[in-house]
């Protein structure tokens, strides 16, 4: 199935409409749909947008006034979202599916270092955030570049490029021209998660599809059944994109 496009889809923020309380609070987001047959609300777990999706001629008051009658069901999914996590000093963050201290000193190296588990943070307090999520990027393209030629090499296939981002709707991807982008936070998982990721868009080198032949490959060149590594993303993947 084709994803939708942004000419099948429309979205508007509503500015009159909020569900939830303080850090918790989202605003209701409109989407219209050429390929909605009715009207459905959704959280997405990665954003905690409020999603009201409804037919591109159906009715937007009945529908916010459908929304509004579910707002306890709304409130219930948003409670259950994971919690927010600020990079701030003497914080924690993930990394490589440990937990790493942030240890911040205006007199440390303005070189971010990792000793043991505690990431060592020079420079102005207030650039922490900016300074750690930069080295995560920087850490996460490392290892997802040496991982992505090493399988590629086992498997006798070309990566033309290896590029990380920031994307909501996938961990990776894999462009017929041998280009792959992986999801920076990647990084913050456990290793067997980052390796079944590449070995998945590498065997997309090999097979453009889903197709059984494509899960053998898979399957050969991470070295395992990648299904646990599916789940673990399934079950702990948007906490990953809370933190920042």
């Amino acid at each position: 199935m084709k994803p939708a496009t942004s000419s099948t889809i429309s979205s508007s923020v509503s500015s009159e409409t909020f569900f939830g309380e303080g850090e918790a609070r989202r605003p209701l987001v409109i989407r219209r749909s050429a390929l909605a047959r009715q009207t459905r609300l959704s959280i997405d777990p990665r954003t905690g947008d409020v999603r009201l999706t409804l037919p591109t001629r159906g009715s937007e008051r009945k529908a916010r006034m459908w929304a509004e009658a579910h707002r306890a069901w709304i409130e219930a999914q948003i409670a259950k979202l994971p919690k927010p996590r600020r990079i701030a000093p003497g914080g924690t963050i993930p990394f490589r599916g440990e937990e790493v201290l942030v240890d911040w000193s205006p007199d440390h190296s303005r070189v971010v270092q990792l000793e043991g588990n505690r990431l060592k943070v020079g420079g102005p307090m207030e650039a922490v955030p900016r300074r750690v999520i930069a080295w995560l990027r920087r850490e996460a393209l490392k290892q997802l570049e040496t991982e992505t030629r090493a399988i590629a090499a086992e498997a006798g296939v070309t990566v033309s490029r290896v590029a990380i981002g920031d994307p909501k709707a996938r961990w990776g991807s894999c462009s017929a021209n041998g280009d792959i982008r992986y999801s920076w936070r990647l990084i913050l998982a456990p290793p067997f998660v980052l390796t079944s990721t590449v070995a998945h868009e590498v065997a997309h080198r090999l097979h453009m599809d889903h197709s059984p032949a494509f899960r053998a490959a898979e399957k050969r060149l991470y070295g395992a059944d990648p299904r646990p590594a599916r789940d673990w993303l399934k079950q702990h993947g948007a906490g990953l994109y809370w933190l920042g």
